[in-house]
């Protein structure tokens, strides 16, 4: 796009300015040194750094002219390549302005890697794209860079655009005023952000009123415009009603705005479910992306820093539309209708109560953080997902607790004066307080500038016909109000908003015939712990929480001691294909005591088989130390056609990370206890002691992001026959020009070894596997397929040696490298040495195909010590595979962008 941009410059400061600063996010994407490669990195989107040139955007053959006809200089400041920063002649003077003409090329980058730029069919889905004033706050710019959070920190802005599109339609939240074949004009006061959409087809549908123009192409072909039209207007008037009028003229509702910003939850679930009406579906996708533009293109707030305040008004009042139109709706629609899912508890979910799991999947974690912090130090569920609702909720805690026509009417005014000058979170906060006449530090400091938990429970509950007393015990010390409910088969006979002092605090309300006192009972509050929220007031108590079963996995639910049954499947040569049932107490919220046992059947050796864990996680909320795990694990399977081991594993494990969640450095300090027990083979023929224990100690420290990774561990292990230590360390790096270079050294002594088996020993290419860690799928096996399975471990070597065993010390490098793509180059070298012996120097070489890295792996050997490799007879059988059928470990090729 060739623009021409003459910009009238207004200084609203009361100082002078020698320099005035541009927003120039498109040119974010120019390479992959920049902020935005950086997120993209620490998120492991591969997309951008592979991306070819034609894909990626830049702003290109920029000039700035003054009033007085001079050539102005520009420069970018540094660390923001996506920001102007123009000097002027001469001081612009408070309440001054000065006239620019600025030119340049915007080259624009794919849609596929934040929503918006260009997509196959060639259409522009612009945001962000021009050159915007940056947003002030008490005379200091806001100079934020594009990190994909859309937090541009623009200055409102009057515009009159003209653009002639060449042969496409052109669509746009500012007022059209005018079109031809051949050019179209738009224009607009006081925006913070422009809309722009270029397209081949248009099929976007305006709704007009007196006030407001709303244009959308949000998809769904399943309601009639009819039934859209009816839809809107109901939206338009529910959030007039509690956000006044709009102030300016006319707001985009796109299906790509939807797509950046979906409803999580709705958009999860494949459209041959559909548990909601087609109508529901549309009416909450316009909700959610009306709401979210009415508030981004109006209210002048630090879009950074004070972003949880947009996040609280926009699910706040997405609860208010729910409870105002669907107070019946549940969590999962229409499915929990289905009498063979009856009981569930996910199924039974109030539709706005999902929120509160949504905020208590990371809380459950330790992975939660304040939502008064920056938006750019927000982890990705965070910032998309977690953060946003708990801010929602917490508005509907407050106006629960305060208020709701109090909350609404502070909201109105804040609203009202941020679309008309720059305010803080503060200024929200004094808005509030006038309005409720009392101070509300507790809950701005407390709920919003803290993670600090909130847990209370009931102690010493005593009852009568007219009354009930109960200590309300503090484990936390965080003190804010909470309510306290009494329930009658199921239905609320009172309740009682309190706010305790200290540790613990007496209570006596009047009973009203309440067969339970509940805490929380409506989950208002955003507590981190409701199995301790309630007690029977019945005469006689069988079971406090009674069993309940549950296929597959359920939400938490405090009322019962939840046992879940899920079929597993596992595979190994020896037993075949295993089938288990797992039963544990896991819901979708981690809790602090896990315990699962999966008996199992192995179909070839016709015998059972399976595994257990017994483990308690204990999450610390300050420091860097924030995981602390120990337990004891257990399994029993084949390892040989003939023979069974069994394995007992007590263990501790303790977790370390940076203050910076974002960081993807972490550290682990693992301690365990290894106990075997092997049934004695005739098929293994070198086999070692077949009861042993051994010590080990592991110390890993992590740091990967998709373009460099850097591992290091140490390990040591004792044991009555040997002692010995090792360490590794892996360098992976993703450069400039997408070649990818894998290192990895490997080296481990023997400190003591009274072994003469080599069941010990160090491996050069396939490890001995004594303390049964790796996933073998053929554990014994010398032929075969079976045993062309490689797993990087020790030597790390792919090709097979007759002499590959160390009872004294290993020394090996790995090192692979791109060809093309993902073919790679590798090449090992390594000395081992046994004892009394001269050391011997090993290589290989040969063609890596990386499709996955550490999940999916082909190795075809070329040449190594051995001599040539390829032409050899048999050749297939030297080819090795690297395969990962564990279901958790996939998973976190999926999760790891989120936390």
């Amino acid at each position: 796009m060739n623009v021409y941009q003459e910009l009238t410059f207004v200084n609203t400061t009361k100082q002078p300015l020698t320099t005035i600063y541009l927003n120039d996010w498109n040119n974010a994407y120019s390479d992959r040194s920049t902020p935005l490669a950086d997120r993209f990195a620490d998120e492991f989107v591969r997309s951008f750094h592979v991306a070819t040139e034609k894909e990626r955007g830049q702003t290109h053959t920029l000039t700035v002219i003054d009033d007085k006809k001079s050539l102005l200089d520009w420069n970018r400041p540094a660390n923001h390549p996506d920001i102007v920063a123009i000097k002027l002649s001469e001081p612009l003077a408070a309440g001054a302005s000065v006239h620019l003409d600025l030119s340049y090329f915007l080259k624009l980058p794919d849609k596929k890697f934040t929503g918006y730029g260009f997509n196959d069919a060639g259409e522009l889905f612009l945001k962000q794209w021009l050159l915007h004033p940056v947003m002030q706050q008490n005379g200091t710019f806001l100079l934020y860079s594009n990190l994909n959070i859309d937090d541009a920190a623009n200055a409102p802005m009057t515009v009159d655009l003209r653009i002639r599109p060449q042969g496409y339609t052109a669509i746009s939240d500012l007022e059209q005023l005018s079109y031809s074949d051949t050019e179209y004009e738009f224009r607009g006061k006081n925006r913070l952000q422009i809309h722009l959409y270029l397209t081949k087809e248009r099929e976007y549908l305006s709704f007009n009123n007196e006030k407001l123009e709303i244009t959308t192409n949000l998809n769904d072909r399943r309601i009639n415009d009819i039934q859209k039209a009816l839809l809107v207007e109901k939206i338009q008037n529910f959030v007039t009603a509690h956000l006044g009028e709009s102030p300016i003229g006319k707001i985009t509702v796109t299906q790509s705005d939807y797509e950046v910003n979906p409803f999580y939850g709705l958009n999860q679930l494949p459209n041959f479910i559909r548990p909601f009406p087609d109508d529901f579906v549309y009416e909450l996708k316009f909700l959610k992306t009306y709401l979210y533009n009415r508030l981004k293109t109006t209210l002048q707030l630090d879009p950074r820093k004070d972003n949880w305040l947009f996040d609280a008004i926009q699910v706040y009042l997405m609860m208010e539309y729910i409870d105002e139109h669907y107070p019946d709706a549940k969590m999962m629609g229409a499915l929990g209708k289905i009498k063979l899912l009856k009981g569930y508890k996910i199924l039974s979910l109030d539709f706005n109560e999902q929120y509160s799991y949504f905020y208590m999947l990371m809380a459950r974690k330790n992975l939660d953080q304040p939502l008064g912090d920056s938006k750019d130090k927000l982890l990705k569920f965070n910032e998309k997902i977690a953060s946003k609702y708990r801010a929602g909720l917490s508005f509907k805690y407050l106006a629960e607790f305060l208020g709701k026509s109090s909350l609404d009417q502070s909201i109105a005014a804040f609203v009202t004066e941020a679309q008309q000058r720059p305010v803080t979170a503060s200024d929200f906060q004094q808005i509030l307080e006038r309005n409720v006449g009392q101070p509300l530090d507790w809950f701005f400091k407390t709920i919003i500038q803290s993670r600090e938990i909130i847990d209370y429970k009931f102690e010493d509950v005593q009852k009568t016909k007219d009354s009930v007393s109960f200590r309300l015990m503090n484990r936390t010390q965080v003190s804010v109000p909470i309510p306290v409910y009494g329930i009658k088969k199921k239905e609320v006979v009172f309740k009682q908003w309190i706010t305790p002092i200290g540790k613990d605090s007496l209570y006596t309300l009047p009973r009203k015939d309440a067969d339970k006192i509940v805490l929380n009972y409506e989950n208002l509050v955003p507590e981190y712990n409701q199995r301790n929220n309630w007690k029977s007031l019945k005469p006689f108590i069988i079971s406090n929480r009674p069993i309940k079963l549950r296929l597959f996995r359920d939400l938490e639910d405090p009322y019962f001691n939840q046992i879940m049954y899920m079929p597993v499947f596992g595979y190994n040569y020896y037993d075949g294909v295993i089938l288990g049932m797992s039963l544990n107490n896991k819901t979708v919220l981690d809790k602090p005591f896990i315990i699962e046992a999966i008996p199992s059947y192995s179909t070839t050796s016709s015998s059972l088989s399976g595994s257990f864990n017994v483990m308690f996680n204990n999450y610390i909320r300050e420091g860097r130390l924030y995981s602390l795990r120990y337990g004891i694990g257990g399994s029993h399977f084949r390892y040989a056609p003939d023979a069974t081991y069994e394995k007992l594993t007590p263990f501790v494990n303790i977790r370390i990370r940076e203050k910076n969640f974002r960081e993807n450095h972490m550290m682990y300090l693992n301690a365990r206890q290894v106990y075997v027990n092997r049934q004695p083979s005739n098929y293994v023929v070198t086999t070692g002691a077949n009861n042993y224990s051994v010590f080990n100690l592991r110390f890993t420290d992590a740091n990967s992001t998709i373009t460099k990774t850097f591992t290091y561990s140490s390990d040591w292990q004792f044991s009555s026959q040997f002692i010995k230590t090792s360490g590794e360390l892996v360098y992976r790096q993703l450069f400039q020009n997408n070649r990818q270079l894998n290192i990895r050294f490997y080296g481990g002594v023997f400190l003591n070894n009274k072994d003469t088996r080599d069941y010990y020993s160090f491996a050069l290419e396939r490890p001995t596997d004594y303390m049964f860690d790796y996933s073998f799928l053929g554990r014994s096996e010398n032929t075969g397929f079976f045993r062309q399975q490689y797993i990087t471990a020790e030597g790390g070597f792919k090709s097979r040696f007759t002499e590959q065993l160390a009872n004294h010390w290993l020394v090996s490098t790995n090192i692979s490298g791109s060809i093309w793509n993902w073919i790679e180059a590798y090449a090992d070298f390594g000395m081992l040495k046994d004892k009394g012996e001269n050391p011997e120097f090993k290589m290989d070489s040969g063609i890596r195909l990386n499709l996955v890295t550490d999940y999916f792996e082909l190795y075809f050997p070329v040449y190594s010590s051995n001599g040539w490799d390829i032409g050899q007879k048999n050749y297939g059988e030297r080819i090795r595979f690297v395969i990962t059928i564990n279901p958790k470990s996939l998973l976190g090729l999926f999760t790891r962008k989120w936390f």
